[in-house]
């Protein structure tokens, strides 16, 4: 999997980076050999259990360029006085709240995380001048009327505070960047999985319920369509990111990341079912408010700009996946 780091890229800030996307990003940060420090502001929270991050950074905090902050992002104070410490050379904003249904319940929240955390951001990038500036946007701001394959340009219609709360950040992103010189690149996620994914998310609860023997809840009939994109061909384009930024070509760029194939959510569990050996028992339920019937990204931009070639089938991630979750609990026993 490639994952170059631009040779004027030394100093990274990556927000979020105790979760599944982040920890992955530092994984490959710190082994690179061009990287003086790598600080991660998390804020640790309890939106799920914040042992599981803790797992996450387990190798990372005995590593010498490594610094953890325990910061929220809407503390602009704390930010101001670590941005006077450290001098980024990129910047790597995966912090969020997360998920579409909570969003729907605590809207002002996910607004004032996502989109003041991200505005805080900003303001340091333009007081500090940082000239690197990676976003982490989302598949769910295209809503329910965009034609697939999504494509970059195509109208945006979020249908939850979540998906609203990205298409506001990339908007802030872009003001940002036009006014003062801020080259970014705001990435649209399609349904990223693989080890340490969250255990809200579909891929981890379906397989640990599968695992444990428990009702499996599927939301609709099974015919949702989801573009689901491995970690490491994820990891693949924020690299690939990090060298388009680092070129200066254009200063500000939305790029879809996903894998351009659809699974529909029966398929999806026929998938985890061979992978866990165990059929699944099935609770339906009805379908959510704010959920997309489809997500298909369009990653011919992604290919054009930095030679984003995704590998990873979506019965070889989920193996791997199902691999990782077996080994977690193995461990677990054994402590």
């Amino acid at each position: 999997m490639r994952f170059d780091i631009p040779a004027s890229f030394r100093r990274f800030l990556v927000t979020g980076g105790a979760g599944f996307i982040g920890s992955h990003v530092v994984d490959r940060l710190l082994v690179h050999p061009g990287v003086e420090r790598v600080t991660v502001v998390d804020e640790f929270n309890d939106y799920y259990d914040p042992r599981t991050k803790w797992n996450n950074i387990a190798g990372h905090l005995i590593h010498p360029a490594y610094r953890l902050v325990t910061a929220d992002i809407r503390d602009r104070d704390r930010l101001a006085r670590l941005a006077r410490e450290e001098k980024f050379d990129c910047v790597i904003h995966l912090a969020a709240r997360a998920g579409v249904r909570p969003s729907l319940s605590e809207a002002r929240l996910y607004h004032e995380v996502n989109t003041g955390g991200t505005l805080n951001l900003l303001e340091l990038a333009r007081d500090f001048q940082w000239k690197h500036f990676i976003f982490a946007s989302s598949s769910s701001v295209y809503g329910p009327v965009a034609m697939p394959p999504f494509r970059e340009d195509a109208p945006l219609m979020p249908v939850s505070p979540y998906a609203a709360t990205k298409a506001a950040g990339e908007l802030l992103v872009h003001s940002f960047s036009h006014l003062y010189g801020i080259r970014a690149v705001c990435l649209r996620f399609f349904t990223v999985y693989g080890p340490r994914q969250r255990p809200d998310l579909a891929i981890h609860k379906f397989s640990r319920a599968i695992l444990e023997g428990r009702p499996v809840p599927m939301f609709g009939d099974g015919s949702t369509l989801r573009d689901y994109t491995y970690i490491d061909d994820i990891l693949q384009g924020i690299g690939g990111a990090m060298r388009y930024s680092a070129n200066g070509a254009t200063s500000f760029e939305v790029v879809n990341l996903g894998e351009s194939q659809c699974v529909t959510l029966s398929r999806l569990l026929a998938v985890i079912e061979a992978a866990a050996g165990r059929k699944a028992i099935i609770d339906r339920q009805p379908e959510q408010p704010g959920d997309l019937p489809l997500t298909h990204a369009d990653i011919s931009k992604a290919r054009r700009l930095f030679g984003y070639r995704p590998t990873t089938a979506i019965e070889t991630g989920v193996e791997r996946f199902v691999e990782w979750l077996r080994a977690g609990e193995i461990r677990a026993i054994a402590a």
